[in-house]
Order: structure tokens, then C-alpha cells, then sequence
């Protein structure tokens, strides 16, 4: 079952059929080698395949789940995940579990499990097979609340640590490096090719035309209500309580002004808000608006020696379009939607 005695097969049957031989070995190694004894695991082997029956409750999905190759529905998934976090990754954008479940169509988050198992096993196994190291790219889907990923990412990071039992501190060095891993390596391009996939094409070119055209105006009264809601009410747009009422038209160095601004001792959060009467183009500028006047505030945060993190929301009153979605992950803006005045 080793990769060599599988034999030669086009770039997919080899992916599939080598990945899933040496996916069972693999899997034997890291369950034997968890504390040096064949007591994690019952081995059965049925003619020339192997199956591996865990008998430790505490097995999660990142150690049980197949590579990408396959008919069940996390690996059919996998497989367009895959090509996703690589757009992401090369682009140096973080994306959240929500905005990567809502572009691939999934209306549940929480079963991304299976399928960020399936990337990092097929990933493993890739590396073995190029005797190479390949980082943790599902490490770079991070849970919007905490920032970190899932402690799934353990299994392929930290294999003989718990990492639900370092500090948050030592969570998140360990997290960053490991980013900064991801968005360097040279070779997502030629693990794609490897695995049969298409890379995304991240071309939002005609979107962007025409965006500034009849741009200006006065504010509307539309515009005004859910700004001073959103104002008033720091919890609607996910907020804690911590949160104290915000500022609106507040002024930055730059000349720009946020619609609102919140501050507490730990985070510093602009609100750009959009109202139902913002067409689709008036949405993407608020997308670059939000990357703007991050970039401001964090160099303000620099100028006061804080080190506190700085965050700006486009917070809309409608929906948020569906064909914008690849383009707000690809910008790694955060949005807040349907956020009516009341």
C-alpha cells in the first residue's frame, strides 16, 4: 500500500487512489505513535484494504476524516474548499468559518469539521509524498468570536499537545506563525495541480467599474436613523456590553470621518453603515471604506503606543448581495446584515 506500489495512474485516479493507500497508514502511524501502544486502536484488515476502528472517545473528526478524494459529502465539499483557502492564503486574508460556509453554500458552520479534517489529512499526505513540508492552510479559517481556528488544528500543529491547554497568549503566537507559514509557502499553485484541482480566478474587475459613478449627495434620512440606531445600540452589531454607547461622525487624522466609533479597553470598532436605499455599488465602496479606515485607525493605534485591535464593520440594513461574497472574503472585510432601526 506504500505510494510507489499503487502504480501509475492520471493526475486525479493517483491523487485518489494513492491518497486514500497511504491515508490508512498514516492514520495507524499517528494513532500508535499517540502513546507508544496499540491500545488507541483496533486494526482490521479485509483483503487489501485497512480500516481503523478508534477507541478513544476523545478521537475528534481532524484525525478521522479521508483526504478530499471521495463520494461523501464533507470530501465533495473539501474539494471546492480547497481551492478557496488557497485564494485566501495567497492573498494573505484570514476568512471566517461563517464566510467560508456561506461561499461554499453551506448553511451550518459547524460542519466545516469534516472538511478542514479532509484538507489537512490530504495536505499530510501530500507532504509525505514530497517529502516536504507543507503548512496548515486550514489553519487560516479562524472562529470570528475567538480569532483562533477550531482546536482541531491541533491535530496537525501540536500532535502530542493539547492546544485547548495552552494560554490564549501562547494560542495565538503559535496561530500567527503558523499564518505567516501559510501566506509565504511558494507552492499552492502546484498542490492544486497535483490534486487535479483549478485554481480561483479572483477577478472582480467588472465589479469595480463604474463603482464611483453618481458617488456624492447628501446624507439620507435613511442613512441618519440607522446610523444613530447602530449608535445607540453597540450589542445589534455583536458587540459585548463593554461597549459603551458610539460616536458618530467621529474624525480620524486622515480627514475621513466613521459613521460610528466604539472603544473599549481592548478594541477599537468602526461602523460603516449602509442603508436599504444603498445600491450594490454604494456597498462595494463600503467595502474599501472598511480597509481604509482600518488602516488609518491602527496607524493611530501605532502613534498612541496602544496595543489595543482595531476593526471596521460594514453594517447594512439590507441583505448582503451574494455575488459580493467572494469579493468581501477575498478583502477580509467583516459585514453585519439586516440590522433594522427600531
Amino acid at each position: 500500500l506504500r505510494h510507489k506500489e499503487v502504480g501509475s495512474y492520471s493526475p486525479r485516479d493517483y491523487s485518489e487512489k494513492s491518497l486514500n493507500a497511504s491515508y490508512h497508514l498514516a492514520l495507524l502511524r499517528e494513532f500508535y505513535r499517540t502513546d507508544g501502544t496499540s491500545k488507541q486502536c483496533v486494526a482490521i484488515q479485509a483483503g487489501t484494504d485497512i480500516s481503523v476502528q478508534p477507541t478513544n472517545s476523545l478521537i475528534g473528526t481532524a484525525q478521522i476524516s479521508e483526504p478530499i478524494f471521495g463520494d461523501k459529502v464533507y470530501q465533495i465539499r473539501a474539494r471546492a474548499a480547497l481551492p478557496l483557502l488557497i485564494r485566501q492564503a495567497q492573498a494573505g486574508v484570514p476568512i471566517y468559518y461563517s464566510d467560508l460556509a456561506e461561499e461554499l453554500g453551506m448553511p451550518n458552520p459547524r460542519n466545516l469539521n469534516y472538511v478542514l479534517g479532509s484538507i489537512g489529512r490530504t495536505l499530510e499526505i501530500l507532504a509525505e509524498d514530497w517529502s516536504t513540508k507543507i503548512p496548515p492552510l486550514q489553519c487560516i479559517v479562524l472562529n470570528k468570536k475567538t480569532g483562533l481556528p477550531g482546536e482541531g488544528i491541533s491535530w496537525f500543529i501540536i500532535k502530542r499537545e493539547t492546544f485547548s491547554g495552552l494560554s490564549l497568549r501562547q494560542q495565538r503566537a503559535l496561530i500567527e506563525a503558523e499564518l505567516q507559514h501559510v501566506f509565504s509557502y511558494p507552492e499552492w499553485d502546484a498542490v492544486l495541480a497535483s490534486l487535479g484541482l483549478s485554481p480561483i480566478v479572483s477577478d472582480f474587475s467588472s465589479s469595480l467599474r463604474g463603482v464611483n459613478i453618481g458617488f456624492g449627495g447628501g446624507e439620507s434620512e435613511e442613512h441618519k436613523r440607522l446610523k444613530e440606531y447602530v449608535s445607540q445600540n453597540p450589542m445589534v452589531i455583536g458587540l459585548s456590553s463593554s461597549f459603551c454607547t458610539g460616536i458618530p461622525e467621529y474624525q480620524l487624522p486622515s480627514g475621513d470621518s466613521l459613521d460610528v466609533s466604539f472603544r473599549n479597553a481592548s478594541c477599537w470598532v468602526a461602523a460603516e453603515v449602509k442603508s436599504s436605499k444603498s445600491p450594490e455599488p454604494d456597498i462595494i465602496r463600503g467595502l474599501f471604506q472598511c480597509i481604509k479606515y482600518r488602516s488609518v485607525m491602527e496607524a493611530v493605534l501605532l502613534t498612541e503606543a496602544s496595543s489595543i485591535n482595531a476593526r471596521a464593520l460594514l453594517v447594512l440594513e439590507s441583505t448582503f448581495p451574494k455575488s459580493l461574497i467572494p469579493l468581501r472574503n477575498l478583502l477580509g472585510v467583516e459585514v453585519i446584515e439586516n440590522i433594522i432601526p427600531v
